[in-house]
C-alpha cells in the first residue's frame, strides 16, 4: 500500500468520524424542534451537547485540511464545483455556533426562541446537504480533462444525491435520537426512544434503497460487506432500543453511519471523483495526489498528534458522560 492509499484511508476514517459524531449532534439540533415540548426540555437537549458540539467540528477541519494537503487536486475541484452546496453548510456552521453561545445571553422568550429555530435550520441543512454532497462525489459530476468541474448547482440535485441527503437526514437524526435517550432521564428520555424506533423504520428504508443503488452502481464485494455490517448494525440498535439498552443502541447506530460512510468510500476507491464525461478525466488517489515527500511529512505528523487528539476528545465525553433531565434546568434559565 502506498502513502496515497494510506492517506484515502485516513481520508475516509476521518470523515467516518466526523459523521459519527457530528451526526448525532445535528440530529439533537433537529429534535429541539420536534421533540421538545417547551423551554426547559429545549435547554435539556442543547445541553446533551453543549460540551461537545465545538470538538465534534475539529474532525471536518481535519478532515478538509488532509484532503487540502493530500490531495489538492481533489480540494480544488470538490471546493470550486460544489461552491454554493458546501458555503451554505459553512455559513450554517458558523451561524450554528453562534446560536449555542447567544441563546443564553438573554433571558427574553422572543430571543431565545430565534437561536433555537437557528439551531434547527443549521443543524436540518447541512445533514441534508452533507448526503447530497457526498452521493454526487461517489456517483461522479462532470469534470473536463483539466479537471474542473464543468456542470451546474442544479446537476447536483440528481434523484441519487437528493436521495443521500434524505437518507444522511433521517440516519443522523435517528442517531442523534439514540443519543438523547442515552443521556436524558424522564419522560423525555421515554419519547425520545419512541421517536428513535419511528425514525429507525424510516431510516432503515431509505438507507436500504441507497446503498442497493450504490453498490449495483460503483460496488464491489467490499462494499458489499459494508452494505451488510450497516444493515445488521441498524437492526441490532432497533431490537437494542427495544429492550432500553441505550448504551448499545448508541454504538450501534454510530456502527450504522460508519459503516454506511465506509462502504461510500470503498465504492469510490481508486477515484476521489469519478468523472461522468469520460472515465479518463476521474480524479484518482494517483493524479490527484501530493508529492511522496509531502505525503511522508504528513504521516509523521498524523502519527504523534492523532492520539493526543483522540485522548483529549475521548476525556471530554467521560467527563460529561451523566444523564440530564428537566430537573437539572435551573428556573432562570429555563
Amino acid at each position: 500500500m502506498q502513502l496515497h492509499d494510506v492517506w484515502f484511508l485516513l481520508i475516509a476514517v476521518l470523515w467516518t468520524g466526523y459523521f459519527f459524531l457530528e451526526g448525532f449532534d445535528f440530529g439533537v439540533g433537529i429534535l429541539t424542534g420536534l421533540l421538545a415540548r417547551d423551554r426547559s426540555e429545549r435547554r435539556v437537549l442543547i445541553n446533551t451537547i453543549g460540551p461537545v458540539w465545538d470538538g465534534n467540528e475539529v474532525w471536518l477541519l481535519t478532515a478538509g485540511g488532509a484532503t487540502f494537503a493530500a490531495f489538492p487536486d481533489w480540494y480544488a475541484t470538490l471546493f470550486s464545483g460544489f461552491y454554493l452546496p458546501l458555503l451554505i453548510i459553512l455559513v450554517c456552521l458558523i451561524v450554528r455556533g453562534v446560536a449555542f453561545e447567544y441563546r443564553h445571553k438573554r433571558s427574553g422568550e422572543r430571543w431565545q426562541r430565534g437561536w433555537e429555530r437557528a439551531i434547527f435550520w443549521t443543524s436540518l441543512l447541512p445533514a441534508f446537504l452533507w448526503g447530497v454532497a457526498f452521493a454526487n462525489i461517489v456517483h461522479g459530476v462532470d469534470i473536463d480533462r483539466e479537471k474542473n468541474y464543468v456542470g451546474s448547482f442544479w446537476d447536483l440535485l440528481n434523484p441519487y444525491a437528493l436521495l443521500g441527503g434524505l437518507v444522511t437526514l433521517v440516519l443522523f437524526t435517528f442517531h442523534g435520537a439514540v443519543f438523547t435517550a442515552l443521556k436524558t432521564v424522564g419522560d423525555i428520555r421515554q419519547r425520545a426512544r419512541a421517536t428513535a424506533l419511528q425514525l429507525g423504520l424510516v431510516t432503515a428504508v431509505l438507507a436500504l434503497v441507497f446503498l442497493v443503488w450504490t453498490q449495483a452502481d460503483r460496488g464491489d464485494g467490499w462494499s458489499l460487506t459494508a452494505l451488510v455490517v450497516a444493515v445488521l448494525a441498524l437492526v441490532g440498535a432497533l431490537v437494542a432500543l427495544r429492550l432500553g439498552r441505550e448504551g448499545w443502541a448508541f454504538l450501534l447506530s454510530g456502527l450504522t453511519v460508519a459503516a454506511a460512510v465506509a462502504m461510500l468510500f470503498l465504492a469510490l476507491f481508486p477515484d476521489v471523483m469519478p468523472s461522468t464525461l469520460d472515465p479518463a478525466y476521474s480524479l484518482t488517489v494517483t493524479n490527484a495526489a501530493s508529492s511522496p515527500y509531502t505525503l511522508k511529512l504528513m504521516t509523521w505528523v498524523a502519527v504523534v498528534f492523532t492520539p493526543i487528539v483522540l485522548l483529549y476528545q475521548a476525556w471530554t465525553y467521560w467527563v460529561f458522560r451523566r444523564r440530564i433531565g428537566v430537573q437539572h434546568i435551573p428556573v432562570e434559565e429555563g
